[in-house]
């Protein structure tokens, strides 16, 4: 068997060689983990349960910081609900989030717990039969939960004395140590009140499922992850911004990755007892800090590097878990994540925009929900009614908030300044083609978000000629979704109707809600202008923009639910893309669902007695 192990070759390799070398495999990657009508990707035949890896990861030894709970208006309280100073667990009205953020909280036991609560805590457990599982905020293909989140933070009251990194456990919803850091690493490099998130992907627990494809999976998740913890910030008077000029080798040392050993991974599919593939591989960074601070700081990305290098000597405390006793290694999930590593970009600067708000037009349609309300109830429907339809107005509504630049300012889409996009740095990226089913007021049919008016025009000449590009009745004009093709009949004889549900892998939940969407990404130019360590990227927004169509569906009184299997190019026939120019990245569905009555919910926290 021959070895390829992790460590890069780069070093000697001219930056232009290496770039296309890395292309050719990211694109590889893509085209070899597509579904198609006649063949899916590569995965498992069937489900190794004996295997089904442990959701939680635990570092055994270290010490655990118990966070504080607090109250969901509808939750049952129990014995382990603190009864909160009322000021310390206030929760916003999610709508006003879009309008603007409320004046930001000093970090304490309390906010941080807050914080973790509202974004990466588990929201209920669900029972049925001899089996239970728990639920999180964030959402996860499969409910299998790749991303880990640590937290590098200054010294807070009741919790360290010391800076410190600690690793979030949810099943606990509580803090472990990892380490103590030098009492001038955030003085010298971040603003007062500041502290820092870091994501981290599993690639084994997703693979375990999903086989191949696994590894774009892995990445929507990162992005629910991200629009979850800028959510809950939010709530706090906290703003979020992704520190991407920081690369891989010093994330890894930052989040204390260094622990697990290195993965050399066979050149094949290969079954067998491989322990280090459960490592964690280090996704980004995220700065949580004060709302309104402006373009006070930046961030001198070589000086901190240089400061993360040290961290290799501190004393790390805890061992991770084991989390299956066998595996499947399939190998082009690690080529290809090898490929897309970010070195240290030193020149990138942190840009800070002012907030724009993303407008709420039309209050009616959200039923006075608090941000908790909404993040804790955020649930994965698994089937929708068929029947419920939304008013046009609503839809409008949701769809505003899809928008990254906000609206009522007249400018055009393109930056990423409304909640929660503005967590990242880059332009979007990725638009929305729309399956309309069920929304009073609009006929069935094909329809089209732009969310970068620069990529308008390719676009429209990339597409079909017969569609027509129009402005939907009633719709706002900072609103630019357009009417491609609609039909003027029932629902029944609109194509788009069964389309739908057969570009989604056969799956009825497609057509059986208000709408659907394909979420397609401007693909090969941006890698090829960016650099290949934008392919995760384009799947974190993605994930972002899922996760905002999860939380706008409950909080209007319905469900959603992201679908990762569909038909990649038969949905670019559809569209008549040529090339892969554009492609579609990810899709959802949003309607009303239909709850399974035999399944009995169980509060969070506690939680029942059981191991997984």
């Amino acid at each position: 068997m021959s070895i390829s192990t992790s460590s890069s070759s780069s070093s000697s390799q001219p930056k232009e060689d290496l770039h296309n070398e890395n292309l050719i495999q990211v694109l590889k990657y893509h085209n070899e983990t597509k579904h198609n009508f006649n063949n899916y990707a590569r995965g498992p035949h069937g489900l190794d349960w004996a295997n089904q890896p442990n959701p939680f990861r635990r570092y055994l030894s270290a010490p655990l910081l118990p966070l504080l709970h607090f109250p969901t208006q509808t939750e049952p309280q129990t014995n382990q609900t603190l009864q909160q100073n009322p000021d310390d667990a206030y929760a916003p009205l999610y709508s006003s989030l879009f309008l603007s953020l409320p004046p930001p909280k000093p970090i304490s036991h309390s906010t941080i717990s807050q914080f973790f609560y509202d974004s990466l805590a588990l929201s209920a457990w669900k029972s049925t039969g001899y089996s239970t599982w728990s639920l999180r905020v964030n959402p996860s293909s499969g409910n299998l939960h790749p991303t880990e989140a640590y937290i590098i933070a200054p010294p807070i009251e009741s919790l360290s004395n010391s800076p410190f990194i600690a690793h979030y456990a949810p099943k606990e919803h509580s803090l472990e140590l990892r380490a103590e850091i030098p009492s001038g690493f955030f003085p010298n490099f971040f603003p007062e009140n500041s502290f820092l998130v870091g994501l981290s992907s599993i690639f084994w627990r997703e693979a375990w499922k999903y086989g191949e494809r696994a590894f774009r999976y892995c990445n929507h998740d990162v992005g629910h992850a991200i629009a979850a913890v800028t959510m809950a910030a939010a709530g706090l008077g906290w703003d979020v911004k992704l520190l991407d000029g920081l690369g891989y080798v010093e994330l890894k040392k930052l989040f204390g990755l260094e622990v697990f050993p290195e993965f050399k991974f066979p050149s094949r599919p290969v079954k067998g007892k491989f322990p280090e593939i459960e490592f964690e591989h280090p996704d980004c960074l995220l700065l949580v800090f004060p709302n309104g601070i402006g373009k006070k700081f930046d961030v001198n990305y070589k000086e901190l590097s240089s400061a993360i290098s040290e961290f290799s000597k501190l004393e790390w405390k805890g061992k991770p878990n084991l989390l299956s006793k066998q595996h499947v290694c399939w190998d082009i999930i690690y080529r290809t994540a090898e490929a897309v590593k970010k070195p240290l970009v030193i020149g990138d600067r942190l840009e800070i925009d002012p907030f724009k708000s993303s407008g709420v037009r039309n209050e009616g349609s959200y039923k006075g929900f608090t941000v908790r309300e909404v993040v804790r109830k955020r649930r994965s429907a698994v089937d929708m009614d068929g029947v419920t339809a939304i008013h046009r107005d609503t839809f409008y509504q949701i769809l505003l908030h899809c928008l990254p630049s906000g609206c009522g300012s007249g400018g055009k889409q393109r930056r990423q300044l409304a909640l929660p996009f503005r967590a990242l740095p880059w332009d979007a990226e990725v638009h929305a083609v729309l399956f309309v089913h069920r929304v009073t007021g609009l006929p069935a049919g094909l329809y089209f978000l732009v969310r970068n008016e620069d990529h308008f025009h390719e676009l429209k000449n990339s597409t079909s000629s017969n569609f027509a590009w129009a402005k939907p009745e009633g719709c706002p004009d900072d609103l630019p979704l357009y009417e491609l093709d609609t039909s003027s009949g029932s629902l029944k004889d609109s194509r788009y109707y069964r389309l739908s549900e057969k570009l989604s892998c056969h799956q009825e939940i497609a057509s059986h809600g208000c709408f659907s969407l394909g979420m397609v990404a401007r693909f090969e130019s941006s890698l090829r202008e960016k650099n290949t360590w934008m392919y995760p990227r384009l799947f974190w927004e993605t994930g972002v923009l899922g996760q905002v169509l999860y939380l706008e569906a409950h909080a209007v009184g319905i469900s959603a639910t992201g679908i990762g299997c569909y038909f990649d190019d038969p949905v670019h026939e559809t569209l008549k893309l040529r090339g892969s120019n554009f492609q579609s990245l990810y899709h959802f569905t949003v309607g009303a669902p239909v709850l399974d009555k035999r399944i009995m919910s169980l509060p969070a926290y506690p939680g029942p007695n059981i191991d997984t």
